[in-house]
């Protein structure tokens, strides 16, 4: 047990640098003695856990997929609904990102034009965010003349330009910014009865149990 406990450790230390690397100086740069030594693991042992380069930035992409997926599920959605529902996800996402650099090397890699993705983090992204604005449609909380697939293309292509831009700038994945892109977008698709109580802001604490203090002025799109 003591052994697996280690070799556990030390696949996840070898992600978390991998991670690092990735982010830092890119796949086709990065080295695997670089991430070896990083993680404070001899090269034999790296082999050991993976056949190569590729094998290990699959593995940080199945890591990432894994945290995106507890950001999309971990969010309850409660009484509020369907669109507030997807704020706070979109904050959430945002705050992972920022915080996290196994999520966000995922996301890079998955655009990584040298090497196919293993898991298409932003593929997912795209499929979930798809899902909650049908299910919006479908519960009649958007604008009548709004089709669901419009207000989709506007979400992912601002939330993944955001990722990217947010790699070289972290005020890109500030909470402001995701407000100020809801606060402009909801008034144009959300129905009016729906809109005067939604937050543009978030409507609640993160699934950590984090603050979910917002500051004043920042807690409805009105």
């Amino acid at each position: 047990m003591a052994r697996q406990a280690r070799a556990v450790r030390t696949r996840e230390a070898l992600i978390g640098s991998a991670a690092e690397i990735f982010h830092r100086e890119g796949f086709t740069v990065a080295s695997l003695t670089t991430i070896s030594t990083q993680a404070g693991v001899s090269s034999g042992a790296l082999h050991f856990h993976f056949a190569s380069k590729d094998a290990l930035a699959a593995a940080v992409e199945e890591a990432a997929l894994a945290r995106l997926r507890a950001v999309t599920e971990g969010w309850p959605k409660g009484a509020a609904g369907c669109l507030q529902h997807l704020v706070d996800v979109t904050h959430g996402l945002a705050r992972g990102l920022r915080e996290d650099v196994v999520l966000r090397a995922g996301f890079e890699l998955s655009g990584d034009a040298a090497r196919p993705p293993q898991a298409d983090l932003r593929e997912y992204w795209r499929c979930w965010v798809e899902e909650a604005m049908t299910l919006a449609g479908v519960a009649g909380e958007l604008r009548p003349e709004v089709a669901p697939e419009d207000a989709v293309s506007a979400v992912v292509a601002a939330t993944v330009g955001f990722e990217v831009l947010g790699a070289r700038d972290a005020a890109w994945l500030a909470p402001r910014t995701v407000s100020r892109f809801w606060e402009l977008l909801l008034p144009r698709v959300a129905a009016a009865e729906v809109l005067e109580v939604l937050a543009a802001a978030g409507s609640g604490p993160p699934p950590d149990g984090g603050s979910g203090a917002r500051p004043e002025g920042e807690n409805r799109t009105d």
